[in-house]
């Protein structure tokens, strides 16, 4: 099985179909190079902060990468990606019918995998949510955006198509894995039950990828939100940005006696 791959001209209703289908899809040219430069920019400080460090191969995460997260509070650029129209049609279509009162940002980060990182073991966006049994309903919508182009020799996401609707007990066959490739400025978007995972970066170059994951409502957010976009930041964002980070209450969720950032109680 491939991953389907659409323009960012295509109906959104074909790209959701291909999502629901095979729980991975490519829509292309969703991030101009301005843009691209600007959120890398950004978010320069932070990343040149980050030690590379040598490989675990027991961590989770592997070395000669960098990773920076708090991305709503460190980048505009990027919190206009976190509400990008494409991406809030495939939340609304996956994540609505099971949060009636809306999703949130669950994870925000920047990564870049170096020459010679290894491949990462794949795992599930929903895996923290042990309560529901495989193949569980959607809990998340996940999105890698690509900042330089993804190939499959520098680190390119790695997924098995059709791994969502899987039970717990099946495990992919290496022909089953596949390399998103795409060129920068597209957005690989999965669902939470996908299996993936970075790929190893043969290259000499650095892969360069932001990943913005959303998640029920009603659920826990993997990123503390509330600390790394803290009320005096939140008040200075836009009431959608400042509600799709969770300052806004899910039904009797969420409660809070800041009216600065919008979250009222009934």
């Amino acid at each position: 099985m491939t991953i389907p791959r659409f323009s960012h001209a295509a109906r959104p209703s074909e790209i959701a179909h291909a999502l629901d289908e095979t729980g991975c899809v490519v829509v292309t040219g969703l991030l101009d190079a301005c843009d691209r430069a600007a959120v890398r920019d950004e978010l320069a400080p932070f990343m040149e902060r980050v030690k590379v460090a040598d490989d675990d191969p027991a961590a989770f995460y592997p070395g000669l990468t960098r990773r920076t997260s708090a991305l709503v509070a460190r980048s505009e650029t990027a919190g206009r990606m976190v509400l990008h129209e494409r991406t809030i049609e495939l939340c609304d279509h996956f994540l609505t019918p099971n949060s009636e009162f809306g999703y949130q940002l669950h994870v925000t980060a920047a990564l870049e995998v170096g020459p010679g990182a290894r491949t990462q073991v794949l795992h599930r966006e929903h895996d923290a949510f042990t309560f529901f049994p495989h193949p569980r309903p959607n809990l998340i919508v996940a999105s890698m955006w690509a900042i330089t182009d993804f190939r499959a020799n520098n680190g390119a996401t790695l997924v098995v198509p059709g791994s969502h609707t899987w039970p717990a007990d099946r495990h992919a066959m290496p022909s089953e894995i596949v390399a998103a490739e795409m060129s920068a400025g597209s957005v690989l978007y999965w669902l939470g039950g996908t299996l993936h995972g970075a790929g190893a970066n043969t290259s000499r170059d650095w892969r360069y990828g932001v990943i913005l994951t959303y998640s029920l409502g009603w659920l826990r957010q993997e990123e503390n939100q509330y600390l790394d976009v803290p009320p005096e930041v939140a008040g200075r964002l836009s009431p959608a940005l400042r509600g799709i980070i969770g300052y806004k209450m899910h039904q009797a969720l969420g409660f809070s006696l800041n009216r600065d950032v919008g979250v009222r109680p009934d």
